[in-house]
């Protein structure tokens, strides 16, 4: 039998390995084959600590998930001036998607199927806590720095310019001919455009 030692660093191992694929092949193009090949392993030791694929590609982005997530939150209702959580947003946003191509997908095939129970995996209450971004928000409408505007729309501007582009990886790779490397440049360069778009439409 295998030790509990020796079993976490197997279980270690394949999600290293799974991740790897997964970035490289895709959801679709990965196979349980190569990640039992990437992590050194034969497929029925694989199959016996994770049934499927999918449930490897949940268990992999579930936790990048719950890790960056919260996170974003929680520095849109900090003390940090307003205009540098913006760019401090983006600039996390795109680093983590940069990091990890594929959580995009991930979220998107989990909000298809259930969104409340990746809601509640994620933020445990159910739904993220907005009210304190609107907060926020009020405090500098307030003070005349910027226009008003609802935390949800604000949210969904910033998410979906950071998001996209990644969604739509393989046509935008295609129509501006870069590879993953230059993708990955156009990116950080994105970060200032993003980051410049929303506090232009913000300011007053």
């Amino acid at each position: 039998m295998v030790n509990k030692k020796s079993d976490k660093s197997t279980e270690e191992k394949i999600l290293e390995a799974a991740k790897a694929v997964f970035t490289e092949k895709g959801l679709d193009g990965a196979r349980m084959q190569d990640i039992a090949d990437k992590a050194g392993i034969n497929k029925a030791l694989l199959h016996y600590y994770f049934r499927s694929k999918d449930k490897l590609f949940e268990v992999i982005f579930l936790e990048q998930a719950a890790k960056f997530m919260p996170g974003i939150i929680d520095m849109l209702t900090s003390d940090m001036p307003f205009f540098q959580k913006i760019e401090k947003f983006v600039d996390v946003y795109i680093s983590v998607l940069i990091e990890n191509p594929l959580l995009p997908l991930f979220i998107l095939n989990e909000v298809n199927k259930n969104a409340q129970g990746l809601a509640k995996k994620i933020w445990g209450g159910g739904k993220p806590p907005i009210a304190g971004v609107q907060q926020a928000i009020d405090k500098e409408v307030k003070k005349g720095i910027i226009k008003p505007i609802s935390a949800l729309q604000l949210m969904l501007n910033m998410v979906s310019l950071c998001v996209f582009p990644f969604l739509a990886k393989p046509l935008v790779q295609f129509i501006s001919q870069t590879n993953n490397a230059q993708f990955n440049q156009l990116m950080e360069a994105r970060k200032k455009e993003v980051t410049k778009f929303i506090i232009d439409s913000l300011r007053k």
